[in-house]
């Protein structure tokens, strides 16, 4: 629907299922992705004049939404920020519990609840953040901590999203080494 006007009262019928989807699969948790949702559908009713309909009304509140998750691990995770970043470097996994992300939101986990920590693991981790060449500083910020999409952000730098892909494959490299050196060995 790329018609410029939204319809508020048809978000829940239209978009709830496939927001929640969305959120579920990045929080893990029913009732975090159930208020994520309510705080998307606020904040876009909030903001429906800066609605331009340059994009589908999905997508403008899979935008919000992104930022609303972004907020929600920059609360519970320090002030810094939620880096996507692989804790055990394997490039032939994903499984569970390799990515950071998964370690740190453990709400039943002794050592996330230690805020000192958590505090000393955000200024690593934006340590090693600021220690990436810039070009992949810039990409693995863009995408992982602004939650930018793959398409504006390589609309704004003029790259392919292979290339994309390939500097962020490249920066979590980088950054995994950089705290596997400085925070997991110490």
């Amino acid at each position: 629907m790329k018609s410029g006007k939204l319809s508020p009262e048809l978000w829940v019928d239209r978009y709830a299922d496939y927001l929640y989807n969305f959120a579920i699969s990045r929080v893990g948790q029913e009732e975090i992705a159930k208020d994520l949702i309510q705080d998307t559908f606020i904040a876009g009713l909030k903001s429906a004049e800066n609605f331009k309909g340059q994009a589908s009304e999905r997508t403008w509140l899979v935008a919000i939404l992104k930022r609303k998750i972004i907020d929600h691990y920059r609360k519970i995770n320090s002030k810094k920020g939620k880096a996507e970043v692989k804790r055990l470097y394997n490039p032939a996994s994903d499984a569970d519990g390799d990515w950071l992300e998964e370690q740190v939101a453990d709400p039943y986990s002794i050592r996330e609840n230690d805020f000192l920590e958590n505090e000393e693991l955000g200024m690593a981790l934006q340590e090693c953040i600021d220690s990436l060449p810039e070009n992949q500083r810039r990409v693995f910020v863009m995408k992982t901590i602004r939650g930018l999409s793959t398409e504006d952000i390589c609309k704004e730098l003029q790259i392919n999203p292979s290339n994309l892909w390939v500097i962020i494959h490249r920066a979590r490299t980088a950054l995994m080494g950089c705290l596997n050196k400085n925070w997991f060995t110490s």
